[in-house]
């Protein structure tokens, strides 16, 4: 039942050999510069991406990286662009390519996507597809009450699909990465309209929960415990009745993320 914990919310970065997913919770590990800088939970979650993207694809690393997608790609015709900047700006459809020369473009950018300055420039081209995928769904309306949330999900889903498919050939690339990734999207969200499901019944939203109910001893005797934190802030959630998204900020950690910690611990330890 754990859910994809979405490290844009918190710190997407490179890493020599790509970018590590856990399996079990979504988590990433690092051992270099970020390739995306800190993400806050708000719902300018695009404007940031876009305003920290010309710090990243004008760099001296950009243009190395470009150099040598020009070499193994001559046929992209992108000898003439300055940096990675430039290639986004190539494949805008008011950047003077054709469709065909832009897919071509785009697929090249997968095949060495191993790069993560190269990855980080195919999810600057993708954002837009991105969006309109989060739109197909509403953006989880009536599942997940913060529109950014699904947007910063959704972006880390297509991140965790360009590690996935880095250094694949796809003729229809854009078009198969946001397919893909409008299926990851349809799971994640299904898991989070089950997960409220299976908790709604220790969730209070009429009446608080009675002072002596088996919960609360549950809770207290973790007090203490390597759990403490965990039960501290389920207590805040059950019984004080804040919301998950006052809770994470109080806990510095996302929103999603946090979720996915409580759930994990009332199935495990509470249920």
């Amino acid at each position: 039942m754990c859910v994809v914990k979405c490290v844009l919310l918190g710190m997407l970065t490179g890493m020599r050999n790509g970018v590590f997913w856990d399996a079990r919770y979504g988590a990433v590990a690092c051992d270099a510069a970020p390739v995306l800088g800190a993400m806050t939970y708000h719902n300018d979650l695009l404007g940031q991406l876009r305003r920290e993207w010309p710090g990243i694809g004008r760099t001296r690393e950009a243009r190395t990286a470009l150099n040598r997608l020009v070499e193994r790609h001559p046929s992209i015709r992108l000898d003439h662009a300055g940096d990675l900047c430039a290639v986004v700006d190539a494949l805008e459809v008011r950047g003077g390519r054709s469709a065909l020369e832009r897919a071509e473009i785009v697929r090249a950018l997968l095949e060495e996507s191993v790069d993560p300055l190269i990855r980080r420039t195919l999810l600057q081209t993708l954002l837009p597809g991105i969006v309109s995928v989060c739109r197909q769904f509403r953006f989880g309306e009536g599942i997940i009450r913060d529109p950014s949330e699904t947007l910063g999900t959704a972006v880390a889903l297509a991140c965790e699909l360009l590690v996935d498919w880095a250094g694949q050939s796809r003729q229809y690339c854009a078009p198969d990465i946001l397919s893909a990734l409008r299926g990851r999207l349809r799971r994640w969200l299904l898991k989070e309209k089950d997960a409220m499901s299976s908790i709604t019944h220790f969730d209070p939203i009429d009446e608080p929960a009675a002072v002596t109910s088996p919960l609360l001893a549950r809770l207290d005797s973790y007090r203490g415990s390597q759990y403490d934190r965990i039960a501290r802030i389920t207590y805040a959630r059950v019984f004080e009745g804040r919301s998950l998204r006052e809770l994470a900020r109080d806990d510095h950690s996302a929103p999603s993320s946090l979720q996915a910690e409580l759930q994990h611990f009332a199935i495990r330890f509470l249920i």
